[in-house]
């Protein structure tokens, strides 16, 4: 998706392509290391430094995996001279959907815990892997992998007709955050901000994402009120 995307915004895909390996260890490096932290109850008991990189399970947070991303991304373009403006929207779709593929993994790998309800949509899970009980639960990535290819399909579509810059983006923000705080409520999994305020730590970030977006929703229209051609797309 990105590569399609780079042939009509005009961007090289080498910034990606030529630091996938830096990519690869951030994201692992955050995403473990902050599971980690709003785990620290159960996982304060690791016998060697060794468990830190061992993961049995899904044991990653996926706004740090998010913030391991964008930290490379952001470190690669100062050194290429180079702003986001022309990456954000096509960042964000792609984003939503490799999410929409990424759930349906997760769902054939086990990788999701989910709670126990009773909508007449559940399904159990029998296998011996299995982290989760054998008692029908929520399918919780199946409705996460059809949301979020909801979403990107809609924003694509939009974006073919809505040509102001990082709309998108910070439209798609707002709406995913919406959904991990709404879906979220269906985990099974429990950390320690869960145990204290009701919430899982994914909540907590996806409510500063979604503040942190309508903030530049608003900034982007006071541009808008100052001179709209700064931020049209004219192609």
């Amino acid at each position: 998706m990105l590569k399609k995307f780079s042939t009509k915004n005009n961007f090289s895909l080498a910034i990606f392509y030529n630091n996938i390996l830096w990519y690869l260890f951030s994201i692992f490096i955050f995403s473990r290391l902050f599971y980690v932290i709003a785990n620290w109850n159960d996982l304060k008991y690791m016998s060697s430094f060794s468990d830190f990189f061992a993961t049995v399970d899904y044991n990653f947070s996926l706004f740090w995996a998010i913030f391991g991303f964008v930290l490379v991304f952001l470190i690669n373009l100062r050194l290429r001279w180079e702003k986001a403006i022309k990456y954000i929207d096509s960042l964000v779709l792609a984003f939503l959907l490799s999410l929409s593929i990424w759930y349906i993994w997760a769902l054939l790998w086990w990788q999701v815990y989910w709670a126990n309800t009773n909508y007449w949509i559940e399904i159990t899970y029998t296998n011996s892997f299995s982290p989760i009980s054998s008692t029908p639960v929520f399918p919780l990535p199946i409705v996460y992998s059809i949301l979020f290819f909801i979403l990107f399909a809609v924003l694509y579509i939009l974006r073919m007709y809505i040509k102001i810059k990082w709309f998108i983006a910070y439209i798609g923000l707002i709406l995913f955050s919406l959904i991990i705080i709404i879906f979220e409520n269906f985990s099974g999994k429990t950390d320690m901000f869960k145990n204290l305020i009701f919430i899982n730590f994914n909540q907590i970030l996806a409510f500063i994402l979604m503040i942190f977006s309508f903030y530049r929703l608003y900034v982007l229209s006071k541009i808008w009120a100052k001179d709209t051609t700064i931020i049209l797309d004219h192609k």
